[in-house]
C-alpha cells in the first residue's frame, strides 16, 4: 500500500490568521495519525508564514508516524533538520518570493550541492528525498546524487486530468519505471487530491508514498477530516 502523508501547512496557515492556537496543529497533527495516515509532512518556509520553525520542534514529540520535512537546504532549514532528525527530509527549490512550490531540482546542474546535502543528512541517518518534474534525465540525474528517492512534482498530472487528458500520466509512469531500474524510491505530490489520487497510485508502479496538504484539507472542510484521511487510504490500497 502507498503511504499517506499528510501536509499540516494549510492547518497553520487557519492558526496564524487569526493568532492564538485555534486550530491546535500538534492536536490535528495527533488525529490525522490517529485516523491512519502514515506520515505527516510539514514545509517550513523562511518567512514562517504558515508552519513556525518552532512548530517543527514541537512536533517531534507528536508525530509517532513518518516525519518529512520539506524546504530549500538553506542554513537555518539544514541547522533545523539536523538537529530533529526525522524520518525523511525532501528538498524542494522553491525561493523565498514563491506562494508555493512550483518547479524540481535541475539534478544535473545542481549535482554537487545536491550531492553533499544528502552526503550531511545521511551522516544523521536521515532519509533523502529530492522533488523533480517528470524528466527522465532529472531522474538519472537524481540518482547521481545518491538520494534514496525522489519525489514526483505532480502539478501538471493534476491539471491534465482535470482536463480530461488521461494521458498526462505518461512521462510520471515513463519516470517511475527507471527510478524502480535505478533503485530509487518513488514519492509524489502537489495537488492530488481525491478524485485523481486513484488513477495516479495505479499507473506509478513502486509508489512508496504521496504528500498531500491543500487538497485534503479543503476537501475535510465538506467530508470532515476523519472520513477524508480514510477516503485517500482507501483510494490508496
Amino acid at each position: 500500500m502507498t503511504k499517506l502523508s499528510v501536509n499540516i501547512n494549510k492547518i497553520a496557515t487557519l492558526r496564524n490568521s487569526r493568532g492564538g492556537n485555534t486550530p491546535n496543529l500538534l492536536k490535528v497533527a495527533q488525529d490525522i495519525q490517529d485516523f491512519g495516515a502514515q506520515g505527516i509532512t510539514i514545509h517550513p518556509r523562511p518567512d514562517e508564514r504558515h508552519i513556525r520553525y518552532l512548530d517543527a520542534y514541537d512536533l517531534k514529540p507528536i508525530v509517532y508516524s513518518e516525519y518529512n520535512i520539506e524546504g530549500n537546504p538553506n542554513k537555518n532549514f539544514m541547522d533545523m533538520v539536523l538537529e530533529l532528525q526525522p524520518t525523511q527530509v525532501t528538498l524542494v527549490p522553491d525561493s523565498n518570493v514563491v506562494l508555493t512550490s512550483n518547479a524540481g531540482w535541475n539534478t544535473i546542474i545542481h549535482k554537487t550541492f545536491l550531492t553533499e546535502i544528502i552526503s550531511e543528512l545521511h551522516k544523521k541517518n536521515i532519509r533523502t528525498s529530492i522533488f523533480v518534474d517528470p524528466n527522465l534525465k532529472m531522474i538519472e540525474g537524481a540518482k547521481a546524487t545518491e538520494t534514496d528517492r525522489i519525489e514526483l512534482y505532480t502539478e501538471e498530472f493534476a491539471k491534465q486530468y482535470t482536463l480530461g487528458n488521461k494521458n498526462g500520466i505518461k512521462p510520471y509512469t515513463e519516470c517511475a519505471i527507471l527510478a524502480n531500474e535505478l533503485r530509487l524510491g518513488i514519492n509524489a505530490g502537489h495537488d492530488l487530491s481525491l478524485d485523481n489520487i486513484a488513477f495516479f497510485n495505479q499507473n506509478i508502479p513502486g509508489l512508496l508514498e504521496v504528500s498531500i496538504g491543500h487538497a485534503l484539507i479543503s476537501e475535510s472542510l465538506y467530508l470532515g477530516l476523519e472520513n477524508v484521511v480514510n477516503m485517500y487510504l482507501h483510494r490508496l490500497k
